[in-house]
C-alpha cells in the first residue's frame, strides 16, 4: 500500500513502484519514513504507520488519496479533530481492470486515478461528524484508490492522521487500561487528588510511558492535541509553501524574519490584498488562556492538584504518552468542584471602638460595622502591625474601596442612610498578621491613632558616637505627640534579619521593661521642613550593641512604634 495527498507533486517518487504488489509495508521505508517525519507533515504524502500533523481552512476541504493494491490487506485510518468539530469522509474507488501501466511496469498517472475519483465518487466505506477520536478499521480491505476527505465548517482548525496497514503489530500509541477513568480520591478547597490505574503499554510492555495532568474550568478534553492547541497563543499552523506560490509578509514574520520596507516592491496591490485577506482570516492569534495547565508528572498514577480556588469546578483529564513516539491516548476525564471556604464568623465594629484582628498566613476576616443613626462619612483607621494588608470595603454589597495598608492609614468613606459596611481583611503570604482597626461616624474630634511622617527610620550619627553614648533623630509631625525611647542591649549576632521579624508596630511601651525606658518627650513643629528631634542616650557600655526604638503615642493611648534601629558604641574611646 502507498499513500498520497492530492495537492502535490512528490508522490510520483511513490509512485514509481505501482505496478509490484506489496500486501504488506515496506519495513525499509517506513523505517526511514520514521527518521524523517519532518517531510510528512501537512506536505504531500500520508506515510504507513507514521502520524502526521495537518492544518484546515474553514469551509476549504482537504483531500488525501492513497492506493491499496492487493485485495485482503488490513487497513486503519483515525483522524484525531485538535480545536475544532470536523467533517470527514472515507470513500473506494475500484482501480480500473486494465491499467496504462500493466506488464510496462510504467505508473498510471496519480492525475488521472484522481479524475477517476472525481468523476465517480466510488463507495462510501466510512462517514463521521464530530470532534471525538473516531477511527476505521478493516481486517480485509479491497484493492483500490481510496479518498479522505476533511473538512472544518466551523473555523480554521489542526488535525492529526495516524494510517496503517499493519494494524495488528503497530502499536505506537498507548494502551489503555480495562477500567479507562479518572477517579477522585480526595477533595479540599484548594486541593484535588487525582488517580488511574496504569497503561498496560507501560506496566506489561515495558514500553516507556509518562502521564499528562490537564486541568481547566470549562469542560474535558478527548485528546492531548485538542488541549494543546486551547493552552497556545497561536493555533495557526504554517503551511509550506506550494512550488511557484509568491510568499507574502507574514510568511517572512512566522518564520522569524523582518522584512524590508522594500520587499516585494514590485508585487502588484491586487495580490498583496489576496494573499492578506486569506492570510487575515487565518492567522490570528488566540490569547493566551490562563486557567488551563498542563502537568506532566512521569509514570506516576496518582497525583494532587495544588493552588485551586475555592467553590469551583475544574475539569481533570489525563493522557497516557508513549515517550518513544510521542503519541498519547486519553483516559476518561472526570471534573468535581472543590470545597467551599469555611464561613467565617464576622466582627461586629463598634462606632469609634478600636478592634483588635488577628489573620492566619494567606487567610481572611470579615468586620461588619452598621452605624444606629444617619452619617454624611465614615472615617476608617486601619494600624497593620507587621506585613502590608489587603483592604476591601463593601457598602450594602457595592465594593467602594480596595487597598493594600501598611503602617497606619486613614480612609474617608461617603455614607448613606441607614448603610451596612462589610470589611474583608486579607493576610500576607509571608506570614500571619495583626492589625487594629476603627471605624467612627463623628466628624472632627482627636484621632485614636497618632499622625506620622512619611519616613519612620531612625537615623544614627556615626560621628557622635562614644564608647558609653550613641546620638540619633527622627522626624515628627504638625500634631504634638508624646515619644517614647527605648533601648536593649543585643548580642553581635543580632542581625537585620532579626529586627524585621520583631518588628510589631502596634506592641506599646507598655511591653516593654522598665529598665528599657530611656525617656518620654512631647514634640511637634508647625513646619513641616523642621519637624526633626535629636537625642544623645547615655550611660551605654563600650563596645556593646544595642537596639534602640521610639514609640509615638496619640490623644487616646494608642501608640506607634517607629523602625528599630541597631547602634554600636566604640570600643576604644
Amino acid at each position: 500500500m502507498r499513500w498520497m495527498c492530492g495537492s502535490c507533486g512528490l508522490v510520483m517518487l511513490v509512485l514509481g513502484v505501482m505496478g509490484q504488489k506489496l500486501p504488506t509495508r515496506d519495513e525499509g521505508l517506513f523505517q526511514m519514513q520514521i527518521r524523517d517525519k519532518a517531510q510528512f507533515q501537512d506536505s504531500s504524502v500520508l506515510p504507513d504507520g507514521a502520524e502526521i500533523s495537518g492544518y484546515l481552512f474553514r469551509d476549504t476541504p482537504k483531500r488525501y488519496y492513497f492506493v491499496v493494491e492487493e485485495d485482503n490487506t488490513p487497513l486503519l485510518v483515525m483522524l484525531t479533530p485538535c480545536d475544532a468539530p470536523l467533517e470527514w469522509r472515507l470513500t473506494l474507488q475500484e482501480l480500473p481492470e486494465d491499467r496504462s501501466g500493466e506488464g510496462s511496469g510504467e505508473p498510471e498517472p496519480l492525475e488521472q486515478q484522481k479524475q477517476q475519483a472525481t468523476a465517480n465518487e466510488g463507495t462510501e466505506l466510512f462517514t463521521y461528524k464530530g470532534n471525538d477520536v473516531e477511527s476505521f478499521i478493516s481486517t480485509s480491505s479491497p484493492s483500490g484508490l481510496y479518498q479522505l476527505e476533511i473538512i472544518s465548517t466551523e473555523k480554521d482548525s489542526n488535525f492529526k492522521i495516524y494510517s496503517t496497514t499493519t494494524p495488528e503489530s503497530d502499536q505506537p500509541y498507548p494502551e489503555l487500561p480495562y477500567d479507562p477513568r479518572v477517579d477522585v480520591t480526595a477533595l479540599g478547597r484548594t486541593t484535588v487528588t487525582l488517580a488511574w490505574k496504569p497503561s498496560p503499554t507501560g506496566s506489561t510492555m515495558g514500553q516507556p510511558i509518562h502521564y499528562c495532568v490537564v486541568i481547566n474550568k470549562e469542560h474535558n478534553f478527548k485528546s492531548l492535541c485538542a488541549a494543546e492547541a486551547k493552552m497556545s497563543l497561536d493555533d495557526a499552523f504554517m503551511i509550506a509553501p506550494k512550488p511557484g506560490r509568491d510568499f507574502s509578509l507574514f510568511d517572512f514574520a512566522h518564520f522569524g524574519f523582518v522584512p524590508s520596507e522594500n520587499v516585494f516592491k514590485d508585487r502588484s496591490l491586487t495580490t498583496n490584498r489576496a494573499l492578506s485577506n486569506k492570510m487575515s482570516r487565518t492567522y490570528i492569534p488566540k490569547p493566551k488562556v490562563a486557567d488551563i495547565q498542563k502537568i506532566c508528572i512521569g509514570n506516576k498514577n496518582i497525583f494532587t492538584v495544588t493552588d485551586l480556588k475555592p467553590d469551583t469546578q475544574y475539569y481533570f483529564d489525563v493522557f497516557a504518552v508513549n515517550t518513544g513516539t510521542n503519541m498519547s491516548t486519553a483516559y476518561v476525564g472526570t471534573f468535581a468542584r472543590t470545597k467551599e471556604e469555611a464561613k467565617q464568623k464576622t466582627v461586629e465594629l463598634k462606632d469609634g471602638k478600636v478592634t483588635d484582628v488577628f489573620i492566619k498566613r494567606k487567610g481572611s476576616k470579615f468586620l461588619r460595622f452598621a452605624p444606629v443613626s444617619s452619617h454624611q462619612r465614615v472615617t476608617l483607621f486601619v494600624h497593620a502591625c507587621l506585613d502590608a494588608v489587603q483592604v476591601q470595603v463593601r457598602r450594602d454589597g457595592k465594593l467602594v474601596l480596595s487597598q493594600n495598608v501598611e503602617g497606619v492609614r486613614q480612609f474617608q468613606l461617603r455614607g448613606k442612610p441607614k448603610a451596612k459596611y462589610l470589611f474583608r481583611l486579607r493576610g500576607s503570604r509571608k506570614g500571619a498578621s495583626t492589625l487594629k482597626v476603627l471605624a467612627s461616624t463623628h466628624a472632627g474630634g482627636k484621632q485614636p491613632f497618632p499622625a506620622l511622617p512619611e519616613d519612620t527610620r531612625i537615623k544614627a550619627f556615626d560621628k557622635l558616637r562614644t564608647c558609653s553614648s550613641v546620638t540619633v533623630a527622627w522626624l515628627g509631625t504638625q500634631e504634638r505627640n508624646k515619644y517614647c525611647v527605648y533601648k536593649r542591649e543585643v548580642s553581635e549576632s543580632y542581625s537585620e534579619e532579626h529586627r524585621r521579624r520583631e518588628q510589631n508596630q502596634c506592641a506599646g511601651p507598655e511591653s516593654r521593661r522598665k529598665s528599657e525606658k530611656v525617656l518620654c518627650k512631647y514634640f511637634n513643629s508647625a513646619n513641616l521642613q523642621k519637624a526633626v528631634t535629636t537625642e544623645t542616650i547615655t550611660g551605654l557600655e563600650a563596645g556593646k550593641t544595642y537596639l534602640l526604638d521610639v514609640y509615638v503615642v496619640g490623644h487616646s493611648g494608642h501608640s506607634v512604634k517607629y523602625q528599630s534601629k541597631l547602634v554600636k558604641t566604640r570600643k576604644y574611646c
